[in-house]
């Protein structure tokens, strides 16, 4: 069994409990479900220059404890000072050490920057919990669903006003993508079976894809010539966690990286 299908397992085990201690009802009983209008994800994003969704993340699978000193709102707080387009929240508990209530503390924090709720979403129960914890946004695996999976799941996250961030990380996942209904779609630079970073393999994905789709490059990005490479093949954002994760301020962190990039990018055009 991969890693993968250990964590989506997990998964559906966790939502089976979740759904019986809390249902849907009672998740719209809640003033953030009820009372909130979801910000645009793919407003934030639409920049002339890169966008960042900078991402608050404890563990991986793969990287272990990636930041012990982890104080989820106050690092959110970091990010939109320092001008972060989104953030991104790891909830996945058991391999990732996230939790909804990680995302309900941050959206009481901050609530002018759009909120990408992450994780392995493959029952419309975890959009009404994403809707209900201040969720602006959703990702969707294409590796984890099947074509009709993200189909349905997309369309219910539309309904209940949330954006949908789609990930992919195969040539196969794209087949499953019903690109006349996504705005967002993310590529993984990262083989799942090797862990292997590969920047190409992602932009020539991303040649496969139609032009209206805005494109954000995923995973194992740190240095800032790697984004400039990034935004003159088209791509109009990045999303990017354990390099800030492991910065001991992680708003100024991304302040540098942005600034560090748009350096070379203005030095290459003069």
């Amino acid at each position: 069994m991969s890693i993968l299908d250990q964590i989506l397992d997990d998964t559906r085990t966790l939502i089976a409990q979740r759904k019986k201690d809390t249902p849907i009802e009672a998740l719209k009983q809640r003033p953030l479900y009820a009372d909130r209008e979801p910000l645009s994800l793919v407003e934030a994003l639409q920049q002339s220059g890169m966008s960042f969704i900078a991402e608050v993340k404890k563990a991986s699978p793969s990287k272990g404890v990636i930041r012990s000193d982890f104080r989820p709102a106050q690092i959110a707080q970091q990010y939109a000072a320092h001008d972060a387009h989104a953030i991104s929240v790891l909830t996945e508990p058991t391999h990732f050490q996230g939790s909804l209530q990680n995302m309900a503390w941050i959206r009481a924090h901050v609530t002018d920057v759009p909120l990408l709720r992450k994780d392995f979403i493959v029952d419309r129960y975890q959009l009404h919990e994403a809707r209900a914890v201040g969720a602006d946004a959703v990702l969707l695996i294409a590796t984890a669903l099947s074509a009709g999976q993200l189909y349905d799941l997309h369309a219910e996250a539309t309904e209940l006003g949330l954006q949908c961030l789609v990930e992919a990380y195969t040539f196969d996942d794209l087949a499953r993508i019903d690109f006349d209904q996504i705005q967002l779609l993310g590529i993984n630079n990262r083989d799942l079976k090797t862990f292997d970073v590969d920047i190409d393999h992602s932009l020539r994905m991303f040649a496969e894809v139609p032009r209206h789709v805005g494109r954000v490059s995923e995973s194992g990005l740190s240095d800032p010539e790697t984004l400039v490479r990034l935004r003159q093949a088209g791509i109009n954002a990045v999303l990017i966690g354990e390099h800030f994760m492991r910065a001991a301020h992680p708003g100024e962190a991304l302040s540098d990286l942005r600034d560090e990039a748009r350096a070379i990018a203005m030095a290459q055009r003069t």
